[in-house]
């Protein structure tokens, strides 16, 4: 993933496409019942945590990309002792594997915090760009367990197994993130070539043998996430440049990119970068049926659902879809993060439910292992809302018009039920004596309801929908800050 936070001016060309190559597809179904079920099911979850975690936390940079040749203002190299040599400062950079020892790692109260906050799935970096390894890899000895890490020592040094038991304890599904490009690798960044960008740095048509190795060593990795981790929900795969091309697809992505060379959008290569994934797939189903494959902003039947990156798309999409939003700081960690105000995250998460899409929201370690403090206040708060409305978020589905002014939409897939949200407006006046709910009617013998009160409200049907009315009692006394859910138990 790349870090938005900082919206620098120079690559907003490029991440205006970055962001549309995760959300516009010609989406494709999954055959299997196993998956689409599970699919279903993934949709009902609706909250999940993503945590990009590495050696480069240490540095408090953004994760691997700064050892990518690209020249991208966004990962400036600073820190190293010669940062404007490349060879040196990617020398040192690998060489944090060497100081790695995050003492503090508690992943038992990181689940606990994700299952108050109402969390019900967890995405973890098992292996980001810069191929470190935060699992007992046998194929590589760039990793966690290395023991030329210091960390290596710890009794929970295998990070990525004692993630997923303390959050599948919890309650939350298992989903690994596993970087496809691996700039660590051999068979990958060739040391008889230098690197140019983000791709291979040889062309694998014209060496065989020797992609066939990356192909093998990709393949092998994955499959030991898959067989040795405990049950796993979602493979989730970053760096869709890594995929087959026809020769139609690098003629017309070089067309593309002499387009827009002016425009700010990266020069990288088009390279046919073919790691075989309906045989990866296949072979992970395997292990773990029903598994859902998310290869990320790669067209076909490997991406089960799309990853809109650090947004929230302006309507309803007509497939499976999360959006993955920082909650504070960066993608990984940096020093002093400020995380969004509770009343943000209470809004997007409402947003983008209503919209029928998953909210996985990033927190980020720190090279000690622990999480900055913010991040618990922000979830506890987070979870105190959703005990009160939390039928009006899960198993729901979009419902049209999904969002009109302050208050958005949400429908129980089960009974039916349908949930009005008043978020509350900036001027934080709370709820109102009364408002309309556009585009919506109730049936005839409805009941209306405010989630986490008791009794019914009444209500009347008008040209533009239903209008709601609140006595003053229950706003002076309401179950919830920051938004309301009203249910309406059936509409026209």
């Amino acid at each position: 993933m790349k870090k938005l936070i900082l919206f620098i001016p120079v690559f907003l060309a490029f991440m205006a496409n970055a962001q549309l190559e995760h959300e516009i597809t010609d989406y494709v179904w999954p055959t299997d019942e196993a998956v689409l079920e599970k699919l279903e099911d993934w949709q009902d979850l609706k909250f999940g945590l993503l945590m990009h975690w590495g050696s480069y936390s240490q540095w408090g940079i953004v994760e691997s990309w700064s050892i990518c040749p690209e020249d991208y203002g966004w990962c400036e190299r600073k820190k190293g002792s010669n940062p404007k040599d490349y060879f040196t400062y990617k020398k040192e950079y690998e060489n944090l594997k060497l100081s790695f020892n995050p003492t503090g790692f508690n992943p038992d109260r990181w689940a606990k915090a994700a299952a108050g906050a109402g969390m019900k799935y967890v995405v973890f970096t098992t292996k980001h760009h810069d191929g470190f390894c935060m699992f007992d890899s046998k194929y590589t000895d760039y990793k966690v367990t290395s023991t030329e890490c210091p960390f290596s020592a710890n009794p929970k040094a295998n990070i990525t197994k004692e993630v997923f038991d303390a959050f599948r304890e919890e309650g939350l599904w298992a989903g690994a993130y596993f970087s496809k490009p691996d700039w660590n690798s051999p068979y990958y960044w060739d040391p008889k070539f230098p690197p140019f960008d983000r791709n291979v740095n040889y062309d694998p048509a014209l060496y065989p043998e020797q992609w066939e190795k990356f192909v093998e060593f990709t393949q092998n990795q994955i499959m030991e996430l898959m067989s040795d981790y405990g049950k796993i929900d979602i493979l989730w795969l970053d760096g869709g440049w890594v995929s087959k091309k026809s020769p139609e697809q690098v003629e017309a992505y070089y067309k593309h990119v002499a387009e827009n060379e002016k425009s700010g959008f990266p020069k990288s290569r088009a390279v046919n970068q073919d790691i075989r994934m309906d045989e990866i797939a296949a072979k992970a189903r395997e292990k773990q049926p029903g598994l859902i494959v998310v290869d990320r902003a790669v067209k076909g039947p490997n991406q089960n659902y799309l990853t809109p990156e650090n947004k929230v798309p302006e309507t309803q999409l007509p497939y499976p879809w999360e959006s993955c939003i920082i909650a504070g700081g960066g993608w990984s960690w940096v020093p002093d993060a400020k995380f969004m105000t509770p009343k943000q995250a209470i809004h997007m998460l409402i947003d983008i439910v209503a919209k029928g899409g998953n909210l996985l929201y990033n927190i980020a370690p720190g090279p000690d292992g622990k999480w900055p403090e913010g991040a618990y206040a922000l979830l506890e708060e987070m979870g105190e809302w959703i005990d009160v409305n939390s039928e009006a978020i899960y198993a729901t589905r979009a419902i049209a018009p999904y969002k009109t002014d302050n208050i958005c939409l949400s429908q129980q897939k089960d009974t039916k039920a349908v949930y009005a949200i008043y978020l509350e407006q900036e001027d934080g006046s709370g709820l109102p004596e009364s408002f309309t709910v556009k585009g919506v009617k109730a049936a005839k013998n409805a009941k209306l309801s405010l989630l986490g009160a008791k009794g019914n409200l009444k209500w009347q049907n008008t040209g533009d929908g239903v209008k709601v009315f609140v006595p003053a009692g229950l706003r002076k006394n309401l179950p919830c800050q920051l938004a309301w859910a009203v249910k309406i138990s059936a509409v026209e």
